[in-house]
């Protein structure tokens, strides 16, 4: 994957559990505009950065299969093989907007999940039907070091480039460059595993440029191009060039297996993402409280620290102020793809102290969200206590935990929460980066128990990404790896009729909420 900053995208689901990240890598720096179509240089489009529409190269090997970048065919949930929606190529084509021919991809195969070694990082597409272009071979042996190649694309036509919109960035017009195979040891350290190959120039620069992952590396076998290796993206040296390409040789038993029907790797089990939601740059979920009306404007729940104008301070909570996300709440079908979108029109409630919440209220009502297809979750009212189990509705996977324990305090760089919950260590039920926010459900898979939080990542005590647990007699524990999840029980006695926050309503005991007059506390809960 793509190691330069230019290049790093996600596909809309989030940072998708399994995978190390989404990165349509690098492509044609250092080349010409092609005067001449290729017959097998294929555009693959979908969940496009580009108004274009493209996203990565591919390269046609048979009248209904191309090959691409593992990290190039992604789903919401991170499937190895399966069925894409809404996924297409063009085929045959100097540019990606018009000519050739265009067909769907109806079926996909990764060789691997988290495309390490980064040598098998490799996808087949099926084509939905043939087309009758004239596709490429695949090289039967490695090219030895110094072989001259063809490399083809339509990414960045500069490595500075990173505006996607900017068409002498990224233009639809095909490049191409001609450079030459180079010794591993300029891009990978690894002596192992399946090896890729390493192609290009460092000075001038020559090599693939955002968006061209995927694309072709060809080398002249008599008259005829073979497809020697597909683009990865940079090596492991710290240099932008010279880049990876896959080995197809070392990958063609595994391709034609696929291809020709003899092994052929079953599809993936879709796990059911119903509802998860995307928040700004969090998770979350559309949530309604037991007093809800269909016809009050829907909430979205997600983290307070992923407001994008500023975590509330310790101690405070921010109430009722102009909606500050970019783009729309998303939330998904039951395959992770987008099932309906609302936009926020105002932040209702943020607060990173007792619990770390924050509120939207939407354009949508809940009646207009069930009529939509969408799904919407219940808030709970009662607390997470140690033992529950709990289904941590992520985007893209949706794991099973167990409270391993209620914190008394959870402090974080100045903040404290009361009575979070710390999952049982888990392979899959972590707070890693990407899941803030996502809801904790109940196990009738309809009820919003807690909201995931933070996880300690470097073993220190109470700092930034490193919450340390305070017991009841002060003792201060941090301990490396540890994830947490906070309760959300209390946000329903806030809510009153239409959607609108009331912190005077009787059993209301956010932060900030309004004290009763037998009480002489200040109104808020300090770290």
């Amino acid at each position: 994957m793509s190691r330069r900053t230019a290049a790093v995208l996600t596909t809309g689901v989030a940072a998708i559990a399994t995978l190390v990240a989404v990165l349509p890598a690098q492509a044609i720096v250092g080349g010409t505009e092609s005067t001449q179509p290729y017959s097998f240089m294929v555009s693959l489009q979908y969940d496009a950065p580009r108004p274009d529409g493209h996203r990565c190269g591919a390269v046609l090997i048979a009248p209904q299969w191309a090959v691409t970048a593992g990290h190039c065919a992604n789903t919401p949930t991170g499937a190895t093989a399966g069925v894409p929606r809404g996924w297409k190529v063009r085929v045959g084509s100097l540019d990606t907007t018009s000519g050739g021919e265009v067909a769907e991809i109806d079926k996909f195969y990764r060789r691997h999940n988290r495309y390490d070694p980064p040598g098998e990082d490799i996808a087949v597409l099926h084509l939905r039907n043939p087309v009758r272009a004239q596709p490429v071979q695949l090289a039967e042996t490695t090219p030895a070091d110094g072989t001259p190649v063809r490399i083809l694309g339509w990414g960045a036509a500069s490595d500075s480039c990173g505006d996607f919109n900017d068409p002498n960035c990224f233009p639809s017009k095909l490049r191409e460059a001609d450079t030459e195979v180079v010794p591993l040891k300029q891009c990978w350290d690894d002596d192992g595993h399946t090896l890729p190959l390493c192609v290009g120039r460092a000075n001038p620069p020559v090599g693939p440029g955002t968006t061209d992952s995927g694309g072709p590396a060809l080398v002249r076998v008599g008259d005829e191009w073979v497809l020697a290796g597909t683009v990865i993206g940079p090596g492991d040296r710290g240099a932008d060039f010279p880049d990876m390409y896959t080995d197809v040789a070392k990958n063609a038993g595994w391709i034609n297996g696929i291809v020709t029907g003899t092994d052929v790797p079953p599809f993936d089990p879709i796990p059911n993402v119903e509802g998860a939601a995307k928040v700004g740059d969090c998770q979350g979920s559309v949530v309604r409280a037991a007093t809800a009306r269909p016809e009050d404007p829907a909430l979205a729940l997600t983290n307070g620290h992923c407001v994008p104008s500023g975590w509330p301070a310790p101690g405070t909570a921010v109430v009722d102020q102009p909606a500050d996300l970019e783009g729309p709440v998303t939330i998904n079908d039951p395959a992770g793809y987008t099932q309906t979108t609302a936009r926020a029109t105002r932040l209702v409630y943020a607060t990173m102290t007792g619990t770390d919440t924050a509120l939207y209220r939407l354009d949508k009502t809940y009646a207009q969200l069930a009529a939509e297809g969408a799904k919407v979750f219940q808030l709970s009212t009662t607390p997470m206590r140690m033992g529950d189990q709990l289904l941590m509705a992520h985007q893209g996977s949706r794991p099973l935990c167990t409270v391993e324990a209620v914190v008394t305090h959870l402090r974080e760089d100045g903040y404290q929460q009361d009575d979070a919950v710390r999952y049982a260590p888990s392979d899959t039920c972590t707070s890693k980066p990407g899941y803030s926010g996502t809801a904790l459900l109940a196990s009738d898979g309809n009820t919003v128990m807690g909201i995931n939080n933070t996880h300690n990542r470097d073993g220190e005590q109470c700092t930034n990404n490193n919450p340390c647990e305070v017991g009841q007699d002060g003792a201060v524990t941090a301990v490396k790896g540890r994830s947490y999840g906070q309760q959300v029980y209390q946000i329903a006695a806030c809510l009153a009729a239409g959607s609108q926050l009331d912190l005077s309503r009787p059993g209301c005991a956010l932060t900030g909420a309004t004290p009763p007059p037998s009480t002489t506390t200040t109104g808020t809960r300090q770290p």
